[in-house]
């Protein structure tokens, strides 16, 4: 099984930025416990970050036919991006939608996703750990 994890902008900055809301964990931190379950599954998983929408849209299309499941934090491309909704909707790979911060409890513009909707589910509020969950949830749902 391979599962490709995407970041979306400002990600690369986790760490650093708005510790209150994102957490101290860093992205690398975060792939790095990625890899660490991946590896106890018997599963490979590539993890990438990407600033550009367009970047992220190629690497959703070129998933098709490659990769058995997504894992996707678009960030600010969430309340934004028809673009990445309809590459997801396109290669039709079960997509799962992550955020570290609950943005249900966040500002209004917060609440609104393109992307949810071509997704299995959606996992948010559990800082770095929201990334596990959405791997072993994903894996589940695969191996069914």
């Amino acid at each position: 099984m391979h599962i490709l994890t995407i970041n979306g902008p400002n990600l690369d900055l986790l760490g650093s930025r708005e510790k209150d809301i994102y957490g101290k964990d860093n992205l690398e931190s975060i792939e790095n416990q990625l890899h660490k379950v991946a590896r106890e599954l018997k599963i490979s998983i590539d993890c990438k970050q990407s600033n550009h929408e367009g970047e992220i849209v190629d690497w959703i299309g070129q998933a098709k036919d490659k990769i058995d499941g997504i894992i996707i934090n678009p960030a600010g491309y969430t309340h934004t991006s028809v673009a990445i909704r309809d590459a997801i909707s396109a290669v039709n790979i079960p997509t799962i939608e992550v955020h570290l911060s609950n943005v249900h409890a966040r500002e209004e513009f917060r609440r609104h996703s393109f992307i949810v909707s071509v997704c299995v589910g959606q996992i948010c509020g559990f800082g770095a750990s929201s990334y596990e969950l959405a791997l072993r949830g994903l894996i589940l749902l695969l191996s069914k």
